[in-house]
């Protein structure tokens, strides 16, 4: 595949601006110059997003890697999470100034302009550190195939979750002989399970926490249920949108009924209610760490399969290879050799919450014993994504578009029928619009397995 001129000034416009640049700075872009540690004969430069919990235990992970490969000096940044991100590494590629290895989540991967702006994995030099194709989710593998090449290795798996109190649902006798909760297979018995939490629990807080006002999280909600009724986005082609307004009217409904019927305190702060005694939460995985940190008597599913099939929403974390005109040799081998350790060591990864993606490790008996995390690691197998296109993935065109729009209906400024036309004149657009990177559309872009 051929390379256009994708400068730094083009790729700041499309990101929204020249203004950007003041903001990002350039000091995580390093020549290499600097000294390598002591004893190492290779660098290994890496660029990742994590934060907080999942910094730290990256970090750990890291130490791990250099103490049993000496021989590698692994040269970590974490740069802003979100689009500042992913605007600093699409420009440190376009000017051939990239790290060896990056992270990206799975689903911004086709928008990157794969071939162009990063590199494929070689996998064979994976499988010589023991990472192969069979030892993942076929689905979760198969996001990070474009064009027939690998071009994001996965790390796990971030899902949302059902967060459910058990002394709260013990009183409502909502639990199981397991002592987790009874299992919901329709909207009805959804709503009564909310009923009869609601009758026992504390009294000021809400039943459930739903980040009634947040375009990220109700998007990843919609997702979820949407797929749930086997609603699709565009054709195999992408030339054609088939989204179903009455499929997507149901989820929405579904969404506005928490908060007229009382279950939801619209912008009550959700992790903290939980905490305080509210019955449920529906947060991401990430959340484990504070929960747990709080000593609670609690316990989480995967989102209830209310309209009768298993799906919730997922999203990935990747290693990807910034493209880079002289990749090869020791330093490359090392990303490979990098990547394929993290992967294969993620027990630590998974005590944030995160499912690791390397299936060998949710057959360990260590993994089996950490809760809440063994009770929706079966989330692996019903994962509902956004299409396969370039403007979806975290922080995406897609859910920047979408979002606000699932936020007017769950709020009640505008009907769910309205709405979900609305959310189809948003799809048709996008559907016609040209990817900032390359300046072609979803149809000509490639994302073929």
């Amino acid at each position: 595949m051929g390379r256009p001129d994708l400068s730094r000034r083009k790729l700041l416009t499309a990101a929204g601006g020249l203004t950007v640049a003041a903001s990002f700075g350039f000091a995580a872009l390093g020549t290499g110059a600097d000294a390598l540690a002591s004893g190492a004969d290779t660098r290994v430069r890496y660029w990742n997003l994590f934060s907080g919990g999942d910094g730290a235990n990256m970090i750990a992970m890291l130490d791990a890697f250099r103490k049993a490969n000496p021989d590698i000096d692994v040269k970590d940044s974490t740069l802003q999470w979100g689009n500042p991100f992913y605007t600093k590494l699409a420009m440190a590629a376009a000017g051939n100034r990239a790290p060896d290895l990056g992270v990206m989540h799975m689903g911004r991967v086709t928008g990157f302009s794969p071939g162009r702006l990063l590199d494929p994995w070689d996998v064979d030099l994976l499988a010589k550190y023991g990472v192969r194709e069979q030892d993942y989710n076929p689905a979760l593998w198969k996001r990070g195939v474009i064009d027939g090449k690998l071009y994001a290795l996965p790390l796990d798996i971030h899902v949302q979750l059902c967060f459910y109190r058990k002394d709260v649902l013990g009183k409502a006798g909502l639990l199981g002989d397991d002592g987790r909760m009874i299992p919901v297979t329709s909207t009805d018995e959804w709503f009564d399970v909310l009923k009869k939490a609601k009758a026992v629990q504390k009294k000021g807080l809400q039943t459930i926490g739903l980040w009634t006002n947040d375009q990220n999280f109700q998007w990843w909600f919609f997702v979820a249920f949407y797929t749930q009724l086997g609603g699709k986005w565009f054709n195999d082609a992408d030339t054609e949108v088939l989204f179903d307004t009455d499929k997507a009217t149901q989820v929405l409904e579904f969404l506005r009924k928490h908060v007229t019927d009382g279950y939801v305190i619209p912008g009550a702060p959700t992790g903290e209610q939980f905490i305080n005694g509210a019955p449920f939460t529906w947060e991401g995985n990430w959340s484990v760490p504070v929960f747990s940190g709080a000593k609670l008597d609690y316990g989480a599913t995967p989102l209830p399969p209310v309209f009768g099939r298993q799906a919730t929403h997922a999203e990935s974390h990747a290693f990807v290879l910034p493209h880079q005109a002289d990749r090869g040799g020791a330093t490359d081998e090392g990303a490979h050799e990098l990547a394929a350790y993290v992967v294969t060591h993620a027990l630590q990864w998974a005590a944030g919450g995160h499912i690791p993606a390397y299936t060998p490790t949710l057959s360990t008996a260590a993994y089996k014993k950490l809760t809440p995390q063994n009770e929706y690691v079966s989330a692996m197998d019903h994962q509902a994504t956004e299409p396969k296109v370039w403007f979806a993935g975290s922080t995406g065109v897609l859910a920047q578009d979408l979002g606000p729009v699932v936020v007017s209906s769950t709020m009640g400024s505008a009907k769910p029928d309205k709405v979900a036309r609305t959310m189809k004149s948003h799809l048709t657009k996008l559907l016609a619009s040209k990817n900032p990177m390359d300046g072609r559309t979803a149809a000509q872009g490639g994302a073929v397995v």
